[in-house]
C-alpha cells in the first residue's frame, strides 16, 4: 500500500488549496479514504473521509469549508480547502479507511498564515 500526498504550501487566511492523495498497491475503488491533520503541539485530527460509494463525512470545524472528493480512474483522493484559516496549519496526512485507518501517506505541510 502507498499513499502519496501532495499539494500542501502556503497560503493566505482566506485562501484556498487542494489537497492530492494518490493511491497504489490495493483497490482503491472498493477502500474508504480519509484525510487527517496535525497541527503543531496538538494531536491528531481527524479531517474528513469518503465511502468508496462516495458518501462524504466532515469534522464539525471543516463543514462548508473542504470538500472531499474521489477519482476511481486516477485512484486519487482529493481535499480542497477554501476560506482557510492559521488554525488549519498543519500537516495533513491521507489516511485508507473511514472508521479504522490502516494504511498512511507521509504528509503534506498547510500554513496559513499572512
Amino acid at each position: 500500500v502507498q499513499l502519496v500526498e501532495s499539494g500542501g504550501g502556503l497560503v493566505q487566511p482566506g485562501g484556498s488549496l487542494r489537497l492530492s492523495c494518490a493511491a497504489s498497491g490495493f483497490t482503491f475503488s472498493s477502500s474508504a479514504m480519509s484525510w487527517a491533520r496535525q497541527a503543531p503541539g496538538k494531536g491528531l485530527e481527524w479531517v474528513s473521509g469518503i465511502d468508496n460509494d462516495g458518501s462524504t463525512y466532515y469534522a464539525d470545524s471543516m463543514k462548508g469549508r473542504f470538500t472531499i472528493s474521489r477519482d476511481n480512474a486516477k485512484n486519487t483522493v482529493y481535499l480542497q480547502m477554501n476560506s482557510l484559516k492559521p488554525e488549519d496549519t498543519g500537516v495533513y496526512y491521507c489516511a485508507r479507511g473511514g472508521h479504522t485507518l490502516d494504511a498512511w501517506g507521509q504528509w503534506t505541510l498547510v500554513t496559513v498564515s499572512s
